[in-house]
């Protein structure tokens, strides 16, 4: 038997018991009870190698079978979880874009922050940057990407903005600290290497930030910066 044949005949016991005591159990016929009176010296014997009507696989190889299958079914449960996105079909370059920066928001390797200007349900003009790795763990995206709900700023946002109350907000995040006295316009401070993101189109977003419009039929005005951290961890 090769290797992978190997492999196949252990993730096989492995995916039918439990624990390794039951597989050892399923090993041990009632002629073997009988005789040897004693269930944990019938259980060692199987071990060993000794009786058994069937395969011979060691405590380490199951144990170790069993933790890497274990581990990879829950990894992709969290995938499936936690990617609102996935097995969407999108139409609008708003949403095709938050969807290919998702999995790398929940993962910490980039950091976007998304800026919209548009109208409100009450038809007032509201505008705002928004910390969307934050979003993403705050509330479920489900509704944005089905398209049953729009992806407005909120007063909670790093800055929220109504054109028509005059109402202005500004909130530092779990990862931006947001720097609203600059004399030259809004700042944000991503906390992970203390880089500053300027989102003054005017100006350059910053190192290692990117500014990307997007033409969207969603919104009057939508714009991702992509931040990505150079810090060691």
């Amino acid at each position: 038997m090769d290797q992978d044949e190997g492999l196949t005949a252990v993730d096989n016991i492995v995916t039918q018991f439990n624990t390794y005591e039951d597989f050892l159990d399923s090993q041990i016929t009632t002629v073997d009870l009988y005789y040897l009176e004693d269930e944990s010296l019938a259980r060692q014997l199987v071990e060993l190698g000794y009786r058994g009507t069937g395969e011979i696989v060691k405590r380490e190889d199951f144990e170790a079978r069993k933790a890497a299958i274990d581990i990879a079914r829950q990894a992709e449960r969290t995938q499936k979880k936690t990617l609102t996105s996935a097995g969407k079909e999108l139409h609008d370059n708003f949403l095709k874009a938050l969807a290919m920066r998702e999995e790398d928001n929940r993962a910490g390797k980039l950091s976007t922050v998304i800026f919209i200007r548009d109208r409100n349900p009450h038809g007032q003009e509201v505008s705002g940057y928004i910390d969307y790795a934050h979003r993403l763990k705050s509330e479920d995206f489900e509704v944005y990407f089905n398209g049953k709900r729009r992806l407005l700023p909120r007063t909670t946002d790093m800055s929220f903005y109504n054109w028509d109350s005059h109402i202005a907000v500004c909130n530092s995040s779990p990862n931006y600290q947001v720097i609203a006295d600059n004399p030259e316009g809004l700042l944000f401070k991503y906390k992970r290497d203390r880089k500053i993101l300027n989102v003054d189109p005017k100006a350059h977003p910053g190192d290692n930030s990117t500014r990307i419009p997007i033409q969207t039929d969603l919104y009057a005005h939508a714009v991702l910066f992509d931040h990505v951290s150079r810090r060691k961890t």
